[in-house]
């Protein structure tokens, strides 16, 4: 069972299929790597498609210390699954809790990303909202420890933006349920307590994204509500970042409708790949409506 390991000694379990540039995708706190099976088979027919499990997820390593998760960690994880497979660059593509971690991996580690796809990444940013999404954070755990993994994904699992998935494709989001299921407790609480709940929100993070230059695509659905503003923030404030928005789509996308997330994913990267990405010009920036002042 193939595995990378972190800088502090956590195995990380990863697959890969395909050849060529690398692609590498980094699941949100509902998924793991099997979320991501879309996508392999479909970009592993051009790519190097890799995913892999982070730290608390098996059959990756679960450290019980809390301290050993955090969202710098999940940033430089990555790193450590490109280090073992030797790959100084790849495309990297991250949902959600996946999302932020990609989003970090782009300031902390910009000349290794040969671009960035943040998808339904906001949870959390509102600073209006941040007391209450550390509440239900700490609530998510306690019922985690009360009532296991199965009773949690049987609630978590029909969230405001998951009805969607479940609405369009019940097998799917069967599938989705059950994996949820499959998780790891200690885990799961753990990576709420030391990366979710303790990650800066965007709206603190406006420097960085303004000093990052890698080719960016924000992408979310338009029933994801938390993501919605949070993506024109980051649109808006890195100046090679692009927004795309899946029509009639909640939060986790990739699953939910694979044939139009591989498109627009595939065709950021081809234009990347193509040295054919624009820095935003400036003149699109400015407060006028018509430019005629």
């Amino acid at each position: 069972m193939p595995h990378a390991t972190a800088d502090d000694g956590v195995k990380l379990y990863y697959e890969e299929t395909g050849s060529g540039t690398p692609v590498i995708f980094v699941h949100e706190f509902a998924g793991d790597c099997r979320s991501w099976e879309p996508q392999l088979r479909h970009f592993g027919q051009r790519y190097r498609a890799i995913a892999y499990n982070a730290r608390g997820y098996p059959p990756s390593d679960v450290p019980e210390d809390v301290a050993r998760y955090s969202q710098n960690r999940a940033a430089d994880d990555i790193g450590a699954v490109l280090d073992h497979l030797g790959l100084n660059r790849a495309h990297v593509v991250g949902l959600s809790m996946g999302g932020f971690a990609t989003l970090h991996f782009g300031f902390r580690h910009a000349p290794r990303a040969r671009s960035l796809t943040v998808a339904g990444c906001g949870y959390g940013a509102d600073p209006g909202k941040r007391e209450r999404f550390r509440e239900e954070g700490a609530a998510t755990v306690a019922f985690i420890r009360e009532h296991g993994m199965a009773a949690f994904a049987e609630r978590y699992a029909v969230g405001p933006t998951r009805v969607q998935f479940q609405n369009k494709n019940p097998r799917g989001f069967a599938e989705f349920q059950r994996m949820l299921a499959e998780h790891s407790p200690t885990g799961s609480a753990n990576t709420q307590l030391g990366v979710q709940r303790e990650r800066p929100s965007l709206y603190d993070l406006t420097a960085p994204m303004k000093a990052l230059r890698v080719p960016t695509l924000v992408l979310y659905g338009d029933e994801d509500w938390p993501c919605l503003l949070p993506g024109i923030l980051m649109k808006q404030t890195i100046p090679t970042a692009a927004m795309a928005v899946m029509p009639n789509c909640g939060h986790g996308i990739n699953a939910e409708d694979p044939d139009q997330f591989n498109h627009i994913v595939g065709a950021f990267l081809a234009q990347v790949d193509a040295n054919r990405w624009p820095v935003r010009d400036e003149r699109a920036m400015v407060e006028s409506i018509t430019g005629m002042r």
